[in-house]
């Protein structure tokens, strides 16, 4: 039988018969992807999902209690408790808890407790909503691999950090510019070596390379290829 992170299309067992479209979208920090994805869901009337805020909430009350991210039983049972309403949190977007994230997001116990909260979202949108664009690093591999239109998001790690930098500042934490790198390439690899689910294109994903691209011509090149699957 299958393992929880085993890769297949969704099934009735696993969170009802899906009728919405979906629009995966997948990378790493500050490739552009949340921007975009949001920008999708709202041209396209969908319903926009950020899986990432799921390990934050994770991480957040791991935090709280004063328990270390890495602690995988704590880290499971926390999973566990997390819905979407803890997404409303503004203790989220804090660094530290970013930080946190990349930790419990790499632990296998983690990932599989939190399969089904973005599944069950897939089946069952907010709104009758039509369809769901999904924000995170395994929705095209793991999450939902039958996906309609799959697209992986990236940028090289120098303008990713560069972006992240810019961001910190415009709110006010200033940020320095070789621990932004540092940091990122950390994050990098947990993502991209973890055992499970690590963040990689799926097979039939659109390769979005926004390394020279403002937020517009990568939103114009995302509906372009939305719109070229849909009449193919």
């Amino acid at each position: 039988m299958p393992g929880p992170l085993t890769p297949g299309p969704m099934t009735p067992a696993d969170s009802g018969r899906r009728t919405a479209i979906v629009i995966a979208i997948d990378g790493p920090a500050a490739s552009g992807k949340g921007t975009l994805a949001r920008r999708l869901a709202e041209h396209f009337g969908y319903a926009y999902f950020e899986s990432g805020l799921l390990y934050r909430a994770t991480a957040l009350r791991l935090l709280r209690a004063g328990i270390d991210p890495a602690d995988s039983d704590a880290a499971a049972a926390a999973a566990g408790d997390v819905t979407v309403a803890d997404f409303a949190d503004p203790e989220l977007r804090h660094d530290e808890t970013a930080n946190a994230a990349g930790i419990v997001a790499a632990i296998p116990a983690v990932r599989a407790a939190l399969i089904d909260v973005q599944r069950h979202f897939i089946a069952n949108p907010p709104d009758r909503a039509v369809g769901v664009v999904m924000d995170g690093r395994d929705i095209g591999t793991v999450i939902c691999p039958d996906a309609d239109h799959k697209i992986f998001v990236d940028a090289s790690l120098e303008v990713r950090a560069q972006r992240r930098l810019k961001e910190l500042r415009e709110r006010g934490v200033e940020g320095i510019e070789s621990r932004v790198l540092q940091d990122m390439s950390a994050r990098d690899a947990r993502d991209r070596e973890r055992r499970v689910a690590p963040l990689i294109p799926a097979g039939d994903a659109f390769l979005l390379d926004t390394t020279a691209l403002d937020a517009d011509a990568a939103f114009a090149a995302a509906v372009d290829h939305v719109g070229s699957q849909n009449t193919s």
